[in-house]
């Protein structure tokens, strides 16, 4: 699934031109196409160190190195970069990115910029263990597996019609003046 991307590439690039080629002025550029001056300041930044290719989309949940994490957030503390100027520097796309590092590595130090895995935990993802064997099942273990089936179907029975009773309830507290 592709990120969704809000401006693109040749409209970017249209205005960073705009600015820097017909030398027309950032916030003038900015209002007369709708859009915020930290952006359009953003993409000339790296229009002007990336070249064209600075405008082009970034692919979505670049996960980074625990080093790299740790040289972006040294830089920062050693040369007082801020964090557009990071941003740039190390050609991350949100300052946001950063910031949760930042604020990650103050709560937990070095852990908290490890990778973390995504997804469900294995607890979740049960599942019956298939069967081992191609023989067939013995009629015991026919009628046990029939009886676990009928089992759950009066689960979602009971559960089906207690949904309906109180509907009912609900629909009959509605009728009483």
């Amino acid at each position: 699934m592709e990120r969704k991307v809000k401006y693109n590439y040749e409209f970017k690039l249209h205005c960073v031109e705009e600015v820097l080629k017909n030398h027309k002025g950032l916030e003038p550029t900015a209002s007369k196409y709708d859009i915020s001056n930290t952006s359009l300041k953003r993409w000339i930044s790296f229009y002007m160190k990336f070249g064209s290719e600075g405008l082009l989309p970034k692919s979505r949940n670049t996960k980074y190195s625990l080093n790299f994490k740790l040289k972006v957030l040294h830089s920062i503390d050693n040369k007082a970069l801020s964090l557009g100027k990071a941003c740039l520097a190390f050609n991350i796309p949100a300052k946001s990115t950063i910031l949760s590092w930042q604020q990650e590595y103050k709560r937990d130090g070095l852990k908290g910029l490890k990778l973390k895995p995504k997804g469900r935990t294995p607890a979740m993802n049960f599942k019956r263990k298939p069967r081992k064997t191609n023989q067939p099942l013995t009629r015991e273990e026919e009628l046990l597996k029939e009886l676990e089936y009928l089992r759950a179907e009066n689960e979602i029975l009971k559960k089906f019609n207690a949904l309906v009773q109180a509907e009912q309830a609900k629909q009959n507290k509605r009728l009483k003046p």
